[in-house]
């Protein structure tokens, strides 16, 4: 039979071979926290592509090394990691994948020494450090900060751009009320708290003029944080600055108790697809090939964002695809008879 999950997907002017893309997932790998690349890196991207997954997707990459997660995160904050990630990016294009990268700043979720920062004074939690309200001038810095990672990312030769605004990372902590309290122009109202996010994806698009996602956490599971319905209004938004795709997952902002069950994010996809009139990606215990074709079928999202699964089996669309009834192709080395 024909399979949506199989079928091609054009975004702007990028044409990915299927649906699946590799979700991006932090490895915590960049040993001597300068971070560039390690040898574990390539052989976790690159098994994936031989894997057939049709867009692979960088973990989330710094824009500073404050704006790291964890001392072993990837950073694009200097010019010395291009080479790393051009390296990359030549041999994923090798076995047929599309190639995207994740550009981040943690915010007050950062665990790395030193101060930290968010939009306001506040702690993620009571085991989390409190951060320093960030000023205006830090404020246009970051904002440079993504620009130039983009800039980066490019020269490596990257495809796709994804922004991280999702998960209480430093653009999810500005748009949230929770944790943004700021009285000036980057706190209070809807759009002040949205600022941030227009300034960084305006510098981005002087940049860049490929394709942009944005991920986003439709849902902050707190009876005075963000839902659905405003992500609705933000996805529009994004939309009119051309944002090509939002990759929709939830939760992380502040802690919560969430109910996890197969799939249990893909409504949010479905409802900014249809009500913001934007792609949308799909995220969240999605682990077999019929629930993926189920998805796409229905028309609840575009493309279908498989992280977990994808770790615990680097051929995946192998499986989803035998599960399927669906012949895809392999490496021509798998193909030599001898």
């Amino acid at each position: 039979m024909s399979s949506a999950l199989f079928s091609p997907y054009t975004i702007k002017n990028v044409t990915i071979k299927n649906r699946i893309v590799m979700s991006p997932m932090c490895m915590y790998s960049s040993h001597n926290h300068d971070g560039h690349l390690q040898d574990f890196h390539y052989t976790h991207y690159i098994s994936r592509a031989v894997g057939q997954v049709g867009l692979i997707m960088v973990e989330a990459t710094a824009v500073t090394p404050q704006g790291r997660i964890s001392a072993g995160d990837l950073g694009i904050w200097s010019d010395n990691h291009i080479a790393g990630f051009a390296k990359l990016v030549n041999q994923l294009k090798q076995y047929g994948a599309t190639t995207s990268i994740q550009i981040a700043h943690a915010g007050r979720k950062a665990t790395i020494d030193g101060e930290i920062i968010s939009a306001s004074p506040i702690a993620f939690n009571e085991q989390s450090k409190q951060p320093k309200e960030m000023s205006i001038d830090e404020i246009e810095e970051t904002v440079q900060a993504f620009k130039d990672g983009v800039r980066r990312a490019k020269e490596a030769g990257f495809e796709i751009i994804e922004l991280h605004a999702a998960h209480g990372y430093l653009i999810n902590q500005f748009l949230s009320p929770l944790s943004n309290h700021r009285k000036d122009q980057f706190g209070g109202s809807f759009e002040n708290r949205y600022r941030l996010l227009r300034e960084i994806i305006k510098a981005v698009k002087e940049v860049w003029d490929g394709p942009l996602m944005v991920r986003v956490s439709a849902n902050d599971y707190h009876q005075d944080g963000l839902t659905p319905d405003d992500y609705v209004e933000m996805a529009k938004l994004m939309k009119q600055q051309g944002v090509d795709l939002i990759d929709v997952s939830s939760g992380a902002l502040v802690p919560a108790k969430i109910e996890v069950y197969p799939g249990y994010q893909v409504t949010y996809a479905e409802k900014i697809k249809h009500e913001a009139e934007i792609a949308t990606g799909a995220v969240g215990l999605i682990t077999s090939g019929l629930q993926a074709e189920e998805i796409l079928r229905n028309d609840r999202a575009d493309l279908i964002f498989v992280a977990r699964e994808l770790l615990r089996d680097p051929y995946w669309p192998r499986t989803a695809a035998k599960e399927l009834g669906v012949e895809i192709k392999s490496p021509e080395q798998y193909d030599r008879g001898w």
